[in-house]
């Protein structure tokens, strides 16, 4: 799944250990969603999105799997 995390931290001028420690969640989870490298749950998803007062669809895309 593709996201702007990155962007929108960008525009919020957060690090991601700023945006962990806001989402309770460790850097590292930051790091590894931002690369595409781990998929964040719903409710993560939804708490993002929440923090950054956007709909989940405007930080995550949805991309089918290449086969």
């Amino acid at each position: 799944m593709k996201n702007k995390i990155k962007v929108y931290r960008a525009m919020n001028d957060l690090t991601q250990d700023q945006l962990a420690s806001k989402l309770s969640v460790t850097r590292q989870t930051i790091l590894a969603i931002e690369k595409g490298k781990y998929d964040p749950s719903l409710n993560l998803a939804f708490k993002i999105a929440r923090f950054f007062k956007v709909t989940i669809e405007e930080i995550f895309t949805y991309a089918e799997p290449r086969e």
